[in-house]
């Protein structure tokens, strides 16, 4: 299982110090389709941390809430990668990112209605029948918000129950969704099914405006995300715990400084 402790998303900015620096993760995620088909000269020292670190996989493209069938090739080369390296744990988003056999390129909202559960409870059943493994969703940061028959949190909860999914509980994006569509954050979370999670996320968004937050990935966890963490571990969710960052990526000795900030909050 996932260490009950912190780990880090693994990238290419600072992959090569893992070694050099003396504190490490405890684990690290990797976004699969960045290194399914890796260049070489990324290949061994990849293969070393898979080999000294437990390893989760987060993709960003199986788009489980399309219009379109899901792509069996994909599952299939994703279920060798996996295999190839003992990954055992892989999660998702609940969105979508194509449509119509078009890339989006964006993770988009899905529409929180009883068909859209019982559409997404049959593909997740694919998706963990050709991988082998049980799968974790994630819940998603949007700015329009879709059609609806059901609160969010209820979607996520019957979603997760129906399907046998687990969730990837993303704290940052509750934050960001709460400030752009004023609802409070504490009551949303309140509403989760928490035994159903699997491991949580946190990282840092961009303040456009007043009015407006970007879940950017691209700076440091804000203070407010920080404090709403206390709150869901004062809740007592003791699951692993992972700091993304994927844009702005700083040098690792300061991705050390962010992350043992973060263990010190989860201990």
């Amino acid at each position: 299982m996932i260490p009950y402790s912190c780990g880090l998303g693994l990238r290419t900015e600072f992959m090569h110090d893992v070694y050099a620096n003396d504190f490490k993760p405890s684990w690290f995620e990797i976004t699969p389709e960045n290194w399914m088909y890796m260049h070489a000269k990324h290949r061994k020292i990849f293969e070393r941390i898979v080999s000294d670190f437990e390893i989760v996989a987060h993709g960003l493209s199986l788009s489980i809430g399309s219009n379109t069938p899901l792509d069996k090739k994909f599952l299939t080369d994703l279920k060798s990668f996996l295999d190839e390296y003992e990954i055992e744990y892989y999660s998702e988003h609940l969105s979508f990112c194509s449509l119509d056999n078009k890339q989006m390129y964006e993770l988009l909202p899905l529409p929180m209605t009883e068909n859209m559960v019982n559409y997404i409870c049959d593909r997740v059943d694919v998706v963990q029948n050709i991988l082998g493994r049980s799968i974790a969703l994630e819940n998603a940061s949007y700015y329009y918000v879709p059609y609806a028959e059901m609160e969010e949190t209820d979607f996520i909860n019957e979603v997760i129950k129906r399907s046998g999914a687990k969730l990837l509980l993303d704290v940052n994006n509750v934050f960001v969704n709460s400030h752009n569509h004023k609802f409070d954050p504490k009551a949303f979370l309140d509403k989760i099914d928490y035994e159903n999670i699997a491991y949580m996320h946190i990282a840092g968004h961009m303040e456009v405006s007043e009015e407006l937050f970007i879940d950017t990935h691209g700076e440091k966890v804000k203070d407010a995300v920080w404090d709403l963490l206390e709150y869901v571990k004062e809740g007592g969710v003791d699951k692993p715990l992972l700091l993304e960052r994927d844009n702005d990526v700083p040098d690792y000795a300061s991705m050390m400084q962010e992350y043992k900030y973060m263990q010190k909050i989860y201990s």
